[in-house]
């Protein structure tokens, strides 16, 4: 009977422990929560979502749908409960992440492969193993592998959006509708007029948001850019982002608002909503008084506000390979946000993919580089062949992808393609190699 060790319990490690338990490997998942918590983190429930309930879009003409299909083909856990816990958002696939992540604690903790041990984990542990301690790795392993690596690690700020109650929602002002006026009204629109929108981005961008040390400069992504930095690119910026108003129609007027505040169920139930898009780093009186100032949220009731928090991740190019092995320590495989890729599915999936290739490496076989055709296999080749001196996370999209051998200027009809290439490929590659 194999053992190995799996440091961290998010998305990434209970895929990896998932995955390798599930083939007959004894697995010590260590995850350092209550003992010692994060900035970000609020319980000590494995695969906590900390920035939003979203797993975004299940369309197969986006990446991020095509990506869920191809963890659903390769039996991913956290596709799965996600899918058993969800809640309405559309197009997009939204949990309610008590219920979520509280049934994947249940079923890691119940597995008879695998021990959960709440301990933190300090130096890199012996091979073989997987590191998937995440965005927010503890000062002491960081600094082991700092040590091991022989380098720094690059360190960027993301930030995560307020929640308030159902009880928060004036009805006589905000109205259930789509997002930009597509798929199913799952949202929440509170609408404003041009005055009310000037009044609100005047005080956005006035408040007082959380102070960094002079010798951390925040890097934002676009997909977490903190609302207040957003706007201060210039007045009209909102109303391009997460203020666009366009396909959204006021029932009670019948015209489109200058801009629109969209709320999305946190829960099953509808009692807890997402202001999306207003991922801040203001202080958290701020957030109380500029937020107060949307029509519709007079006096918004938060249970959780928004926060800002260090993501660290490895210069993956130079330390990683695409079978997510460190080059420099053999049977040591790294996986999720701290390896270069962003978002939930994208560290998910690269679990499902170091839970594999350790599987393959303890009984001596080779190990698996995921087809660019695949966006597992696409996004896992950017992340270890980029440009080192330039690299930034990724999140899964199209642009990956080696381009189709047909050239298609209908871009619904070309991701169509895209994505039936990407699964036909994989489910190919799955066959070939005996991944399940």
């Amino acid at each position: 009977m194999y053992e190995v060790k799996v440091v961290g319990g998010g998305l990434a490690g209970c895929e990896a422990a998932w995955y390798l338990a599930n083939h007959g490997v004894k697995v010590k998942l260590y995850e350092m929560r209550p003992k010692k918590m994060t900035p970000a983190h609020h319980t000590d429930k494995l695969a906590e979502l900390v920035c939003s309930n979203s797993l975004r879009s299940q369309e197969i003409t986006t990446a991020a749908g095509v990506l869920k299909e191809e963890m659903r083909l390769l039996s991913s856990i956290i596709i799965q409960k996600a899918h058993d816990y969800s809640v309405p958002a559309g197009s997009a696939l939204a949990v309610d992440r008590e219920k979520f992540s509280n049934a994947i604690t249940l079923e890691i903790q119940n597995h008879p492969n695998i021990e959960l041990i709440r301990e933190e984990v300090t130096q890199i542990p012996d091979p073989p193993a997987v590191l998937a301690t995440g965005p927010l790795t503890s000062e002491n392993l960081s600094y082991a592998l700092m040590e091991l690596l022989g380098s720094k690690y690059l360190y960027f700020y993301d930030a995560a959006a307020p929640i308030i109650t159902a009880d928060s929602i004036d009805w006589n002002i905000a109205f259930w509708g789509s997002r930009y006026g597509k798929g199913y009204e799952d949202y929440v629109n509170l609408p404003m007029t041009e005055e009310e929108y000037y009044n609100f981005y005047n005080e956005l961008i006035n408040a007082e948001v959380v102070e960094l040390k002079e010798f951390e400069k925040p890097q934002y992504f676009e997909g977490c850019m903190p609302i207040e930095v957003m706007a201060k690119r210039g007045p009209q910026t909102l109303l391009f982002g997460p203020l666009k108003p366009v396909g959204i129609v006021n029932p009670r007027t019948g015209e489109q608002p200058f801009a629109v505040v969209q709320l999305r169920k946190e829960n099953r139930e509808g009692t807890l909503f997402n202001i999306v898009g207003f991922q801040t780093s203001l202080k958290w009186p701020e957030q109380k008084r500029v937020f107060s100032k949307i029509p519709g949220l007079k006096d918004p009731e938060f249970v959780r506000y928004g926060f800002i928090h260090r993501n660290t991740f490895i210069l993956s190019p130079k330390f990683l390979n695409p079978t997510l092995e460190l080059k420099i320590k053999k049977g040591i495989f790294l996986a999720g946000q701290i390896t270069g890729v962003e978002g939930y599915i994208e560290s998910a999936a690269s679990g499902i993919v170091a839970g594999i290739n350790v599987l393959r490496y303890i009984i001596g076989m080779e190990l698996l580089v995921f087809p660019k055709e695949t966006v597992i296999g696409a996004l896992l080749d950017y992340i270890t062949t980029a440009d080192a001196k330039n690299f930034q996370p990724m999140k899964a999209n199209f642009g990956i992808l080696p381009p189709l051998s047909e050239k298609i200027k209908n871009k619904k009809i070309k991701y169509e393609k895209l994505g039936e290439r990407a699964i036909n490929v994989l489910k190919n590659f799955i066959m070939e190699n005996n991944v399940i």
